[in-house]
Parts: C-alpha cells; structure tokens; sequence
C-alpha cells in the first residue's frame, strides 16, 4: 500500500452487511442499492461486486455510463437509470437489460421511436412528480393524468415494469414537512391504485430512500431504495435512533510531506489569513481540494494526527494543505486524517459537512477520483480502485 500513500480512502467492506440488514430489516421489502456518483464516493467498481456477493439484486445509478460500469463490473441484477438518458441510447439499454427511467410523454415518445428504429425493446419505469418538482409526471394538481399516462404504458417498445417517486423532506420531523410528505405519498398511492385498476401491471413499486425507510413504512410498495444510509451516513440528523448505529464505511487519510518552525510573525498560504503570534510548528499535508478536501476548511476545520486534533491554517491549497502540531511528534510520513477515527478522536463527514454548510453527501461525493479507494475486510487489503497514472 504505500505507494498510494499521497492521500487516501479506506472502505471498511465488513460493515456493509450491517447497514444492509438493517435497512432491509427497517424497510420490509426487497432494497435497490443506490450506487450513483461512484457509489457516493466509495467506489461502484469494487463495492457494487461486493454487495451483489451480499445479495443485493437491484442497483440504481444516475446515467447510462455508470450503468455500463455495473455491467462491466459483473453486476447481473437489475440496474435503473434515476435520470435521463439520450434516447439514441435505446438500442445499448435494451442489449445491456439496463432499466430507463420515463418521466415525460415527450421523452416516452423520443425513447419509443429510437427503440423502434433499433427494433429492441427498453425496460422503464415511470417517474412521478409528486413534489420534489424535478422530473416526473406530475400528478400534485387536478385529476390524475391516467389517459397520458396509459399511453406511455401501451407503446410497443417500451416495457413497463415498474413505477416510483422521489421524497422531497422524508428525513425532516416539522410538522410541515411531515404533512408534505404524507401528501407525496398520497398522490403516489392514488396513481398506483389508478393504473392497476386500469389493468396495468406494476412489478415493482418504490417510494423510500433512506430517510423514508428510517423513518416512514410504506405498505403498498414492494422495493425501497437505500441510497447514504447504506455508506453509514444518515440522510440528516432528524432520522429514527436506528440511523445512530450506522456504521460508516469510508475514513479519509493523508500524508505528513513537511514539518517546519513557523516564527512568530510568519503567515503561511495564499492570501497571509493566517500568521503565527507565537512560534509554531506547522506540518504540510499532501491534500487539498483537487482530492475534495474543501477550501471551505481553511482555518476552520481540524485533522487528526497521533490521536489529537491538530487545526487547519491558513488557506487549503489544490493539492496541499497545513496544520499546526505544536507540542506533538510529528514527522515527514507520519498519517493524518481527515475523515475517521484516530485513538479516541473522531472527524466525521457530518462535522465537515456543518463547517462547510452542506450535508454529508457533497463530502463523500466530492473526494477525488484521484484519491485511491482500498477496500479492508477482516483488516486486510483486498482491493484498490485506483484512477491516477501509474508508474
């Protein structure tokens, strides 16, 4: 491994089987594994292999390339396409038995007419909009579109096996966000039962993403999606107390390249935001935002080195980054992190997260791809997905 120690991942691959059990567990039903954005971060080409081994049968992914990545990583269950995909794609998602998703007559109709032409067949499922307000039939206002909606299940090319939609607030307990989700899924409920009674079948029928299966039940679905909660993330801090036992899988790690004394009086970084009053001794890591280490946590963030909190300062730079380690033993090296547990200290995602005023999913998302991922189970190194140029 120590050729990629620049700055680095490590997924804990021994606690996916824990998060999956228990959001199965919490859901009731079969789970997609949301797998989109590179597995959130962790990486689709060896974690989706992984949970299929695990049993999981159903992936959904964001576009057609991360789709092909599935197949070429030995993903054999059912992979949906979340977003929109070119329908001159039609011919590859029929040979590839790759799941699009429909959320408009007009993109139904572009879809239908390049499956004809290809003479292929494409496997769907329609999208509603019942708030999110992003893509989908929408269906919150007057009667349900049925008559559009029975046509777009009765094109020759396109064949409808499911149906789904998209909380906006399900990971929220406000009075009024709770009430704006049981209206989502009051619509939702109301199309379903309308399409089935006009004879169409709906093999799978989805509603929850993680924060609808950590705190919501849904009956009349058969297949939820478990999409930040699977990583050990929870979808926000107003989630159920089963979110608390999570276990995350990814922890974040860098290199010590220098240790210097920083007179009194000296400013390090671009910009002079930061300048010693006092002598200090100053390490230079080997990250910065290029590898998704936010610029946002200059001088406001902490690393962990030998166990202690050591602060960021001055400003975080594209490939480097300092910290004050006055009074600790530090050498050129020496590992520090940025993400995960060291001695009795721990920096989560989630801490990074409020620093920079996000959530916890742009933290793990945004880690480079230039940031090798390994992949540990019972503490040993089984994989390493790797992007850069090697040597």
């Amino acid at each position: 491994m120590n050729e990629f120690r620049r700055t680095w991942c490590e997924i804990d691959l021994d606690q996916l089987q824990y998060n999956i059990d228990l959001l199965r567990r919490k859901a009731g039903k079969d789970v997609f594994a949301v797998v989109k954005a590179n597995a959130y971060g962790h990486g689709d080409r060896v974690l989706t292999p992984k949970l299929q081994e695990l049993g999981v049968r159903r992936f959904a992914v964001s576009n057609c390339s991360e789709a092909a990545t599935l197949r070429k990583a030995g993903i054999t269950g059912e992979v949906l396409i979340l977003g929109y995909t070119p329908a001159g794609a039609a011919k590859l998602l029929a040979k590839e038995q790759i799941t699009q998703t429909v959320f408009s007559t007009e993109y139904a109709n572009a879809l239908e007419a390049a499956a004809a032409a290809a003479g292929v067949t494409v496997p769907v499922h329609l999208k509603l909009d019942t708030g999110m307000g992003r893509i989908g039939f929408d269906v919150r206002h007057g009667e349900t579109p049925l008559a559009e909606l029975l046509a777009v299940c009765r094109l020759p090319h396109l064949k409808v096996t499911g149906i789904f939609t998209h909380f906006a607030c399900a990971d929220s307990f406000d009075p009024a966000d709770e009430r704006y989700t049981d209206e989502q899924t009051a619509h939702f409920d109301r199309v379903v039962q309308a399409l089935r009674e006009a004879g169409v079948e709906l093999e799978t029928v989805h509603i929850q993403n993680s924060a609808g299966i950590l705190n919501r039940t849904h009956d009349a679905s058969n297949a939820a999606r478990m999409g930040i909660a699977l990583y050990g993330l929870k979808p926000s801090d107003d989630v159920t107390p089963d979110a608390d036992t999570l276990r995350p899988l990814l922890s974040w790690k860098t290199t010590v390249e220098l240790v210097k004394e920083l007179p009194a009086g000296d400013c390090v970084s671009y910009g002079r935001t930061y300048t010693a009053d006092t002598p200090r001794t100053v390490a230079t890591l080997a990250a910065g935002y290029a590898d998704g280490y936010l610029r946002a946590f200059s001088n406001r963030a902490d690393v962990l080195i030998s166990g202690k909190r050591c602060p960021v300062i001055g400003r975080v730079c594209m490939d480097q980054m300092l910290v004050d380690v006055t009074g600790l033993s530090v050498q050129m090296g020496d590992t520090a992190t940025l993400i995960g547990t060291d001695g009795s200290e721990t920096i989560t995602a989630d801490e990074l997260a409020s620093i920079a005023g996000t959530i916890n999913y742009e933290i793990v998302c945004n880690i480079s791809r230039r940031v090798p991922r390994i992949y540990f189970e019972g503490g040993q190194v089984v994989a390493v997905e790797d992007d850069s140029t090697r040597f």
